[in-house]
């Protein structure tokens, strides 16, 4: 990958880098040779990127050219929000007074140079607030208020603003930058888009397991992508690539959703979008959205501290969710009333609010995956052994954690369970969704919506096989272009002919 640093005088970057070449802001917007370039990173350091300077104009057409750029011109924007800086300050609470615990001053400044500092105390800090903004030189002041310390601002410095006595830590961050072999990987001509996988390789039960992400890479291989898993610590990376694929369980106070707002802000196509994150991963909002378009659901009350002896119309047993609850975890049974106020009063302790659901006991439930309004495959899920949920966490053999399951075809499938769940899905959007579906005498009735289905391969993928992980992907890919993308291979294919 080619690199290219932009600053307003070439002769004050006194620094001889392997692969970097030095150009003015002029240079850059004015010279039709940089626009013809292909698989380019640019560093603006740039002395303003204030709106409609050449330092931001900078940015700007480099991400019209294609070149991934730092900082973008959505990271310029965010520096200026005032509301977004103060997230910071809540975001990195603890580590921010941990590490200015011993400052007695009332404000202290934080220089950060390629995401570093030059007292490695601060390095972790430095790092952290690089990957949110970034922005090759920056300046955080921070402020005491009586209580805590909290960011007061961050903004940008051109490379005159650094003091001398700096400039020798400046020059090793510079070449540790630069040097970093992230850029400078191969990705041979074929490759019509870079595809983010995020995963985390801890996770206990994540939504694909290792035979699934293998197929999704060899999917997207197969569609011109180079193909890259990553993890939260990629977090300051996400501006290298086209489009972002999350196979990892996500939720709405999460690195998982923050990456997904990241990648949507940076221009990538995203799966699962944060929008549907935030709409599916808290069953106290989807509770209301179902409700809201009368969608058949069991029946719910949402519990607060002050009505908790309100559910008795649910009867019992009866179901007890926490909104952030996912795989079955989070969600317990009560037998009474005497249980009923002790599982409250434990679950209200993590969380202001809590879904109290009637029971409705199956065999199984049905399990809808949706992609892009369209059904992609129907399952049967079968209760765990002796459980009354799908997954049984408590169990002391690794063969009963799970029931079984039974993978369709659409159209062998309830009509009714079908219908249901695209109609709850629109209310989500156009993504990858699993709707899960209870069948009471022959009634549908919606469970959840999961942004995050579970694609597993020899699960989910039973009838389709490698076809499912092309759809999945071929739609995230379609994202990218106003054309289809189908069309742009075909054109590339002709010309290969």
């Amino acid at each position: 990958m080619k690199k290219i640093i932009v600053i307003n005088k070439p002769s004050h970057w006194v620094w001889d880098i392997p692969g970097v070449e030095v150009v003015s802001p002029r240079q850059y917007l004015s010279n039709s040779g940089f626009s013809s370039l292909r698989n380019v990173r640019v560093f603006n350091l740039s002395n303003d990127y204030a709106y409609q300077t050449r330092g931001y104009y900078v940015s700007l057409l480099a991400e019209a050219r294609g070149h991934k750029v730092v900082p973008s011109v959505k990271n310029i924007l965010d520096l200026k929000e005032r509301a977004l800086v103060k997230s910071v300050s809540e975001d990195l609470d603890a580590l921010i007074q941990r590490n200015l615990k011993r400052i007695r001053s009332k404000e202290f400044v934080l220089s950060i140079y390629f995401g570093q500092n030059i007292s490695s105390q601060y390095v972790k800090l430095a790092k952290e607030l690089h990957k949110l903004f970034q922005a090759p030189f920056l300046r955080a002041r921070f402020v005491h208020n009586g209580r805590k310390w909290e960011v007061f601002s961050i903004r940008t410095i051109p490379l005159k603003e650094v003091p001398e006595h700096h400039l020798p830590y400046l020059e090793k961050f510079a070449f540790d930058y630069f040097e970093r072999k992230r850029y400078d990987l191969a990705r041979p001509g074929k490759y019509l888009y870079d595809l983010a996988i995020l995963v985390d390789p801890d996770e206990a039960s994540p939504p694909s397991n290792k035979k699934a992400l293998a197929a999704f890479e060899e999917a997207a291989i197969k569609l011109g992508c180079y193909v890259e898993f990553i993890t939260r610590e990629d977090y300051d990376r996400i501006g290298e690539f086209d489009a972002l694929l999350i196979r990892e369980t996500t939720a709405v106070n999460h690195h998982t959703y923050r990456m997904a707002r990241r990648a949507q802000s940076e221009g990538l196509a995203v799966l699962d979008s944060p929008d549907s994150i935030l709409k599916c991963a808290n069953k106290v909002y989807l509770t209301e959205l179902l409700r809201s378009a009368r969608i058949p659901t069991p029946k719910t009350l949402v519990l607060l501290s002050d009505n908790a002896r309100d559910a008795g119309f649910l009867g019992f047993p009866c179901v007890l969710k926490l909104p952030d609850s996912s795989f079955s975890q989070g969600v317990v049974k009560v037998k009474d009333k005497e249980e009923f106020r002790e599982k409250v009063k434990e679950m209200l302790k993590s969380s202001d609010l809590l879904i109290a659901q009637e029971f409705m006991p199956t065999d199984y439930d049905w399990r809808v995956g949706i992609l892009n309004n369209q059904v992609l495959f129907v399952c049967r899920y079968y209760m765990a052994s002796g459980h009354w949920q799908i997954y049984n966490w408590n169990s002391k053999k690794k063969s009963e954690v799970e029931g079984n399951f039974d993978i369709l075809d659409p159209s062998d499938a309830p009509p009714a369970v079908l219908e249901i769940a695209l109609k709850a899905t629109r209310l989500i959007g156009n993504g990858l969704y699993g709707v899960d579906v209870k069948e009471m005498d022959g009634k549908p009735f919606v469970i959840e919506v999961n942004d995050n289905p579970n694609i597993d391969a020899g699960v989910e993928d039973g009838l389709l096989k490698d076809e499912l992980y092309r759809k999945i992907v071929l739609f995230l890919l379609d994202q990218i272009n106003n054309a289809p993308l189908k069309q742009l291979l075909d054109d590339k294919n002709n010309n290969k002919s």
